[in-house]
């Protein structure tokens, strides 16, 4: 990282502010824009954007991007962040890193000098923890029994089911977790839960969490596993509940995005650090 020396976090929301405040303990020089008000700067100052693009050797923009697809995502600024300005005054020279595009059309911010920080493999596993403890923080305030004791089912076994399962059968959960690959499934009977297939889900349950991104809860599972629990999916848009079907049930679903950066704001912006950082080693920038 000897070529850069300095950062420019434009916009976001907490968790870039204390992406901000690791770097520059870490000896950046940080120079911040959007966030004039914030009531906690952690120590760091606000500054204009000229500023900020001319002091700064590198750029951190927010996760998402942008979430109307005409400024960036800057939820603490007094004044809209226009990504047509920002284009133009960031030119395709110094890096840009970046999260999931959001709103934003791909074609728009191809002409920066783009690296996608969440499309990283160690920024997706690092933010499994955080997500799982999100989702059971949501649990426990939604659901009006007590977590240890109920019974749970967790469909999906990546990063976050992998992380989610044995969180919730740590403080006394009855856990199935569904997985479609044989090997996961003797794998979650090995760890003392009770694996089902994706494909062939039963039984009748307090809580659902789920962590695939494709419609696995269609109106007939739902039916079988769902009709008196709490649904709580964790997967990205469009997510993998039949909302109509649900509505109709009566079934409550609480769809649960970006919980890293609501459940563990300082974790979750260290973990942008630190993926930043290596891309930085990775690109050798």
């Amino acid at each position: 990282m000897l070529n850069i020396n300095s950062f420019g976090i434009i916009g976001g929301d907490k968790r870039q502010l204390f992406c901000a405040r690791s770097m520059a303990d870490d000896g950046y020089g940080v120079f911040l824009t959007g966030f004039d008000k914030s009531d906690n700067m952690l120590g760091l100052k606000n500054s204009d954007l000229a500023s900020v693009i001319n002091n700064s050797d590198a750029f951190i923009l927010p996760l998402p991007v942008s979430k109307d697809g005409s400024n960036i995502f800057s939820p603490f600024s007094e004044s809209p962040i226009k990504i047509s300005h920002l284009i133009k005054v960031i030119g395709n020279e110094k890096p840009v890193f970046c999260g999931i595009n959001g709103a934003v059309d791909e074609n728009t911010i191809s002409s920066m000098n783009l690296y996608r920080y969440s499309n990283c493999e160690d920024f997706s596993v690092a933010n499994a923890l955080p997500t799982a403890e999100g989702a059971v923080q949501i649990a426990m305030k939604e659901y009006e029994g007590t977590i240890s004791g109920s019974k749970c089912i967790v469909i999906g076994y990546g990063r976050i089911g992998r992380v989610l399962s044995p969180l919730l059968k740590s403080i006394g959960a009855d856990v199935t977790v569904s997985a479609r690959k044989l090997r996961d499934r003797e794998f979650i009977r090995a760890s003392g839960m009770t694996p089902m297939s994706v494909d062939n889900m039963e039984g009748k349950y307090d809580l659902v969490f789920n962590t695939v991104p494709a419609v696995v809860l269609d109106s007939h599972t739902l039916a079988r596993i769902a009709p008196d629990a709490i649904v709580i999916d964790l997967a990205s848009l469009p997510g993998g509940v039949d909302d109509s079907a649900a509505e109709r049930m009566s079934i409550k679903v609480i769809h649960a995005l970006s919980l890293p950066g609501k459940a563990a704001p300082k974790t979750a912006g260290i973990i942008i650090k630190n993926a930043v950082y290596n891309i930085i080693k990775e690109e050798e920038l």
